[in-house]
């Protein structure tokens, strides 16, 4: 039960994201930029960080 649970909201949510795409791609692509601009700029910390214990 739990697992097709699991499968459920994975497909809504995957369905969901695509709708946004379709629907409105330019707020789709200013919201992956700023996950792509937070990855990165927690990378660059986290390495910082590991330089820092190094040093």
């Amino acid at each position: 039960m739990q697992v097709q649970a699991k499968k459920i909201v994975g497909v809504l949510l995957i369905s969901f994201v695509i709708y946004t795409i379709i629907a409105t791609p330019d707020k789709a692509s200013d919201l992956i930029a700023q996950w792509f601009s937070a990855i990165s700029s927690s990378s660059k910390w986290v390495g910082n960080q590991i330089g820092n214990l190094i040093n």
